[in-house]
């Protein structure tokens, strides 16, 4: 099964806007999901947390699931500002966004990421781990990077539980106005497969190989069917290309159409 994630980050700053988006990604996904017919795909929004619930509430009846983009290390207490997992698993939300890149910018460790994907796990929410390194180099040290976060990140995490995890690659130095360049579907399969390895050494084959691992930088409709057919990608985690109902749709339908 192929998993398409829409990240929405901050945007829209309207509840209205966030509604018209959403409704005309249920319509074309809704098409997709029906037309498929080489294999399964599942579509997640995840909108900013005041969204969350109204669009749980407009996607009810629909093929696409709703996510959040972050969630806190315990399920209550005194942590003003912070965001239950299980408040959101209550809510009806699936899956949950940690680590990502934009949060580890603003001082998130892997430690605190490793006790977030406990408590989610423990809530019962699919989390979407993301991993990636900074600066490709010539010597190979990104590798490095992407598995002290891998190792650091999913410390506590029983092999039991890895029915809940989804691994999100999305490569720093290829993402935002300072990319440095374009990722390629050769650099994701490279990583891909580093990951997998490391997937597979901590949980073994079985469960090591059964865990999803998504292409996160950059993508559009333009580059997804490359990183599906020559990286390998098992779906993608989709930043500003989800905020655009036709692009959206066209990356959801590379992805239905992908052996």
């Amino acid at each position: 099964m192929k998993l398409v994630v829409g990240n929405w980050k901050m945007y829209p700053k309207t509840l209205s806007a966030g509604k018209k988006i959403a409704e005309a990604i249920k319509k074309n996904g809704t098409r997709a999901h029906l037309r498929g017919r080489r294999g399964q795909i599942k579509v997640v929004l995840c909108p900013p947390a005041c969204f969350v619930a109204p669009l749980l509430g407009q996607l009810k009846r629909s093929p696409i699931a709703v996510g959040a983009q972050n969630a806190f290390i315990t399920d209550e207490g005194a942590f003003t500002g912070e965001i239950s997992p299980a408040a959101l698993k209550d809510l009806g939300v699936a899956y949950v966004i940690l680590g990502h890149s934009e949060r580890r910018a603003l001082g998130e460790d892997d430690t605190v990421v490793a006790q977030k994907i406990i408590a989610a796990v423990k809530a019962n929410l699919k989390v979407i781990l993301c991993v990636g390194e900074h600066v490709r180099d010539d010597a190979g040290t990104y590798f490095t990077e992407v598995g002290k976060e891998l190792r650091a990140s999913l410390a506590g995490l029983p092999k039991s539980e890895t029915k809940h995890l989804i691994i999100a690659y999305e490569p720093i130095w290829a993402i935002g106005a300072k990319a440095l360049r374009a990722a390629l579907p050769k650099d994701f399969r490279e990583m891909s497969i580093f990951i997998r390895r490391n997937l597979v050494d901590r949980f073994g084959k079985k469960a090591g190989f059964a865990i999803p691992i998504l292409y996160g930088g950059s993508v559009d409709d333009r580059n997804a069917e490359g990183f599906l057919s020559l990286g390998g990608a098992d779906g993608f985690l989709v930043g500003r290309a989800s905020l655009d109902a036709e692009k959206f749709s066209r990356i959801i339908m590379a992805a239905q159409n992908s052996r």
